[in-house]
């Protein structure tokens, strides 16, 4: 096989799995190690791919802190359908966390209560939508405000959590890595999620396919804390498959 042949498979196996590994390539095809993490490295060069640790993905592998009103722009009918699908999931007398981000804010937008419901949340933008609403009642966190997800973190909103226990856990990420698990741009927030999930008997991850084949800069968890996840139908066949052998649920709308 020529190197123009070894580029075209690697650009193939990108194009539909999202993510390659040296030591599969290895393997499928008959060369070694040297050979493919040059391949990689010129592929890169060419920005046909970014590497990653053993290997490349099809997407920038690392993301940006944006503003909430950047993010609420992106993906937003995407974000929209997950919401829905998220917020159908709502029962009566639920006691339920809401996360921060854009896609909580969807999911807020589209609750429409069967009856009365807790909702315990850190960011300021998904209690304003929930406020009108009489049979919900708010649980709104305190601490240190982060002005780009307009949402707080810290010890204040951590302590409030220890003193509950909830039926589910909506939460947003900014990364979703098949070695990383999920992450988020901040340190602080990726502690407060964490505690979140310990606080909750079901958790449900809320992403557009964008997020996939991405890591952030604070790790939230692996995938074995994951109950469901819900995405958008742009997402690649390959990380749902390799999602749902380690246990997650992926509803895919």
């Amino acid at each position: 096989m020529t190197n123009v042949e070894r580029h075209q498979y690697i650009l193939k196996q990108l194009k539909e799995v999202g993510i390659v590994q040296v030591i599969d390539l290895c393997e499928e095809l008959g060369v070694s190690s040297v050979t493919i993490r040059k391949d990689l490295t010129l592929l890169e060069e060419s920005g046909l791919l970014f590497r990653t640790h053993g290997g490349a993905t099809q997407y920038n592998p690392y993301t940006t802190d944006r503003t909430v009103f950047e993010k609420e722009k992106l993906r937003s009918d995407d974000k929209s359908r997950i919401g829905k699908k998220a917020a159908e999931m709502i029962e009566e007398n639920d006691s339920i966390i809401i996360a921060s981000g854009t896609t909580m804010q969807s999911l807020a937008r589209q609750i429409v209560p069967k009856g009365n419901i807790t909702v315990v949340t850190s960011a300021l933008n998904v209690a304003m939508e929930l406020i009108k609403y009489p049979s919900v009642e708010i649980m709104q966190m305190g601490g240190t405000l982060r002005k780009t997800s307009t949402s707080v973190t810290g010890k204040y909103a951590e302590n409030l959590l220890h003193d509950f226990y909830c039926s589910k856990l909506f939460l947003g990420v900014d990364g979703i890595d098949l070695e990383y698990g999920v992450s988020t741009s901040s340190a602080q927030e990726a502690q407060l999620n964490r505690i979140m999930i310990d606080t909750a008997q079901k958790v449900v991850v809320l992403a557009d396919s964008s997020k996939f084949g991405r890591r952030s800069f604070g790790r939230i968890c692996g995938f074995e804390k994951i109950d469901i996840l819900i995405t958008d139908d742009k997402v690649n066949a390959g990380f749902v498959e390799s999602l749902e052998k380690s246990g997650v649920h992926v509803v895919v709308v």
